[in-house]
């Protein structure tokens, strides 16, 4: 079932067309674009977007495609259709240029196969028949011209032309000079009639010049005359110029039926580029309203997020308006929307970017949605949008929209979707809204799919009754009484219509008797949905003020891991500094000591026997303890690694209670006290304690302070 025209216009699908057409370079691109339909088909549907997709991307990187641009050859490939028939030299050139950027792109895209993948299917199977452009450049030059040597008949008959004019210069050179001389001649001397020289002869001498009287002047003064001998061989030159263009026709002829078997490759050659000139123009217009690609499924399921209308967006863009995206959501489980809220709100243009998001995915056109949006495919998209008043038929709006909602009942089943603007308008409120009712519990039962737009309350109800149907409202700020133009899913929207009434200046005394002039209960509905709505509103800013601040949250805790990376590689960096420049302290002074003891006694055999004693010592420590020292030092990371995350745990902890310091404590079997030198154990570090906390103690090691427990400490001998 083919997708009516009437949704097409509802929709304004035309105009998308007309916009993406004027990015087309060749006038059989534009007529595919003109002519193209929303397709039923998913596999085809999903490809069209592919190539779409892969063209944009080759928009934005250097592997750019080759020209496409070309002139259209249908006359040229009627006329090979057709047995002895001929093309002129310019039909060739068009041809030679079809191939050469034919080639030219199946050459690239087996470059970029990889990159191109969908666009590549396209030139896979193009048989490239190199050979036609060689016989046309072997007889056709580049600026298309018939080359001299196209035939030997050709080239022999041009040499005599080149030689016949040369002598028609040389004669009548000759005549000139002598009847000049003779003063036969006018002033003038010369003139050319029908692109040939003649002599400008006095009337009075006529007779006395031979040849072929050409005209002469108004007055009669002035006589022109061919010179014989020139005459002669322009007849010749005449005969020449015959042969020439007799076998020109005779090498176009054959070039024609050299051509005429490859008619089917060139008619493969045109398509192919205008496929890429259909392709190129969607991207282009893809790349204007930002379109992506997005996510395609087969079950049914329209899940739209920060959907623009396509063509407000464009107008809004070039008159520098923000354009509001709409979010929404319909699948088994929630078939059919009911959008209701005030008029201006944007219900319209909701429902506008529903269908015609729709139309543009099934005709293989990229969308302005977020990437993640999933479309599914409908086998009909029914509308019933605007005021379709008919005056040919003598119909008034409501009666079109009944002969309307009896096509839709003819045709809405499981895969069809509707979309119904001011659903039950243009009768009676209560009789018009009880048949609307009908019409939409007719459309639910069916399992259809559709999205409408109402103010009628018992349609609100009805949404919100059924299981599979749900309410939407226009968000409506209530304190500026301004629509804000987003989408509220779950709730029904107040018309607001006495509150617009009101910002609009109209008296309050005349609202008043207004509203003594409606049911009751139709006030504490409206009133109740617009306290929800107001809810809603104050909750939606809530949850986004929260949001905000977990957001800030998250990043300022990134902060803080980082600082807390880095002063755990500077503490780790201190503590090896520390015991690497302890050791050369110790060396340090057992090297004083002997330089001491030698300074003494003045003996150097026993300087070198306490030197090598040193060395021996120190190596067989290195030997002995190297994989202790390993052991230790990793468990020293360890444990300064665990007091950092324990120090900063208790910075961040603001309602951690401090108890006062102690100046002594016991633990053990040792007594620690502020001032003490300690060091921890099978460490050789040592530090002072600076202060008792519980059972941990603060340690001053010159360069930094930590906190130790006590029972990983021992006094320092």
């Amino acid at each position: 079932m083919p997708i009516p025209n009437k949704t097409l216009e509802d929709l304004e699908f035309n105009s998308v067309i007309n916009n993406i057409s004027a990015f087309c370079v060749t006038e059989i691109g534009k007529e595919k674009i003109m002519s193209l339909k929303p397709s039923l088909s998913f596999d085809k549907i999903f490809f069209d977007l592919n190539l779409v997709y892969e063209y944009l991307n080759s928009l934005d990187n250097q592997n750019n495609f080759p020209n496409h641009g070309f002139e259209s050859i249908k006359k040229e490939l009627k006329v090979l259709r057709v047995e002895n028939s001929q093309l002129e030299i310019e039909s060739f050139r068009k041809i030679k240029h079809i191939c050469e950027l034919t080639f030219a792109h199946v050459k690239f895209l087996k470059k970029f196969k990889t990159y191109y993948p969908s666009i590549f299917s396209l030139s896979e199977k193009i048989n490239v028949e190199k050979h036609i452009l060689s016989e046309i450049s072997r007889i056709i030059d580049k600026f298309g011209f018939i080359k001299d040597n196209a035939s030997n008949d050709l080239l022999m008959v041009r040499k005599e032309i080149i030689v016949s004019r040369s002598k028609i210069v040389q004669t009548f050179a000759s005549a000139l000079s002598k009847f000049n001389r003779l003063g036969f001649l006018d002033e003038i001397n010369e003139s050319t009639i029908d692109n040939r020289r003649v002599l400008a002869v006095k009337s009075m001498y006529r007779k006395k010049i031979k040849g072929q009287m050409m005209g002469s002047s108004k007055t009669g003064g002035i006589v022109y005359i061919e010179p014989e001998e020139t005459l002669i061989q322009s007849r010749k030159l005449q005969d020449l110029l015959y042969d020439e263009e007799h076998e020109i026709k005779k090498i176009l002829k054959d070039l024609t039926n050299y051509l005429r078997p490859f008619h089917n490759n060139l008619e493969i050659y045109q398509s192919y580029l205008s496929e890429i000139d259909f392709i190129y123009s969607k991207s282009k217009y893809a790349k204007e309203i930002n379109a992506v690609l997005p996510l395609i499924v087969q079950e049914k399921k329209l899940a739209l997020k920060n959907a623009f209308h396509p063509l407000l967006y464009s107008s809004n863009k070039k008159q520098k308006i923000k354009t509001y995206p709409q979010t929404i959501k319909i699948d088994e489980q929630n078939r059919i929307i009911v959008i209701s809220g005030p008029n201006a709100g944007g219900k319209s243009i909701t429902l506008k970017t529903i269908g015609l998001l729709q139309l543009m995915v099934q005709s293989g056109i990229l969308v302005p949605v977020d990437p993640k949006s999933e479309f599914c495919i409908f086998n009909t998209i029914l509308s019933d949008i605007g005021d379709n008043q008919s005056i040919e038929n003598q119909l008034s709006t409501y009666s079109y929209r009944l002969n309307n909602m009896n096509d839709f009942l003819s045709k809405c089943d499981n895969k069809t979707m509707f979309l119904i603007d001011e659903f039950g308008t243009g009768s009676d409120p209560e009789l018009g809204g009880a048949l609307a009712e009908v019409f939409l519990e007719v459309f639910y039962n069916r399992k259809s799919f559709g999205v409408i737009t109402t103010h009628y309350s018992n349609l609100k109800l009805f949404a919100a009754e059924l299981p599979f149907m749900s309410n939407a409202n226009m968000e409506f700020d209530d304190k500026t009484l301004k629509p804000t133009f987003n989408l509220v899913v779950g709730d029904a929207g107040s018309s607001f219509t006495f509150e617009v009434a009101q910002n609009n200046g109209i008296p309050i005394d005349l609202i008043k008797k207004a509203k003594k002039k409606i049911d009751s209960g139709k006030i504490r509905f409206d009133e109740s949905i617009l306290k929800l709505q107001k809810q809603r509103y104050k909750l939606d800013t809530t949850t986004k003020s929260l949001l905000e601040e977990e957001e800030k949250f998250k990043k300022e805790n990134e902060k803080l891991n980082i600082t807390n990376k880095k002063i755990k590689l500077k503490l780790i960096n201190y503590q090896e500094l520390f015991d690497s420049n302890k050791r050369m302290i110790t060396v340090g002074m057992k090297l004083n000591h002997i330089a001491d003891k030698y300074f003494e006694n003045n003996k150097k055999r026993l300087l070198v026997k306490d030197l090598i004693n040193l060395v021996n010592t120190l190596n067989s420590k290195k030997k002995k303890s190297n994989i202790i020292q390993r052991k230790i030092k990793e468990k020293i990371k360890k444990r300064i690694t665990k007091q950092v995350d324990k120090d900063l745990n208790i910075l961040k902890n603001q309602n951690v209670k401090k108890k006062p310091n102690k100046n002594k404590i016991t633990y053990a079997s040792h007594s620690f006290t502020v001032g003490d030198i300690v060091r921890i154990q099978e460490s050789i570090s040592l530090g002072t304690i600076e202060k008792i906390e519980k059972k941990k103690a603060t340690v001053n090691y010159g360069n930094f302070t930590t906190k130790v427990d006590l029972s990983k400490l021992e006094l320092a001998k």
